[in-house]
């Protein structure tokens, strides 16, 4: 969830917000593919069914709404939503409306159109674990499983939008660049302390949601 709340401004300012999204969105399922290797057995497969089943049905609704919009709206849109999502996990809010089976379709349709449309799925996700009284081992497998399955269907709607077409050595770059940044943050890890980071990271999110709202409103 951090990799796409830094990571979706910068991609969308560098190349633009269907290309960005999409970006973001492959990165992202195959950071929640590699973090679930050593943890997939902790799966609540019972609770991830509604969620998964919710996001599936918004997905295309994110992905037709980010192919109709102008591009300024659309940074708007985009920044507007990293923006209020990192300000929502730094509350980590009680909503009572977010518990159960309800709470759990509630957060994937709205984790859903957001990853679609602004690659940024996880904090609903992250507000219904706070909410269902989930540990941080409980949250940690499922929420990679979530974003696995959230990311292959964005990808699968958005791929028309604005498919990035690289060539092979840009990919092997995006690629070590990613192994290079989870090795660091693993060794970082043990040496700062897990607020401080967690401020960090949501301090850039939110610095890169900005961001983006002011280009999106400046170029409108």
């Amino acid at each position: 969830m951090g990799f796409a709340l830094v990571a979706v401004p910068a991609l969308v300012l560098v190349l633009g917000p269907a290309e960005g999204v999409v970006l973001a969105n492959i990165a992202a399922g195959a950071i929640s593919l590699a973090g679930l290797v050593g943890g997939w057995r902790r799966v609540r497969l019972s609770a991830m069914v509604p969620l998964v089943v919710a996001s599936a049905c918004t997905v295309p609704a994110g992905a037709w709404m980010a192919a109709h919009l102008s591009e300024p709206a659309l940074l708007m849109v985009m920044g507007g939503l990293v923006s209020a999502a990192v300000l929502l996990v730094l509350q980590g809010a009680q909503v009572p409306a977010l518990r159960g089976v309800q709470g759990a379709l509630a957060a994937g349709a709205v984790g859903g159109f957001m990853n679609s449309s602004a690659g940024v799925g996880g904090p609903p996700v992250s507000l219904y674990a706070v909410n269902a009284g989930w540990t941080v081992r409980d949250f940690v497998p499922n929420a990679q499983f979530y974003g696995i399955v959230v990311n292959v269907f964005s990808v699968a709607a958005n791929g028309a939008n604005g498919f990035p077409h690289f060539r092979t050595p840009v990919w092997l770059l995006i690629i070590a660049a990613m192994a290079a940044g989870a090795a660091i943050g693993h060794a970082l890890a043990q040496h700062v302390p897990e607020r401080r980071a967690r401020l960090l990271v949501l301090g850039l999110a939110l610095a890169g949601g900005l961001t983006t709202l002011a280009k999106g409103v400046h170029g409108l």
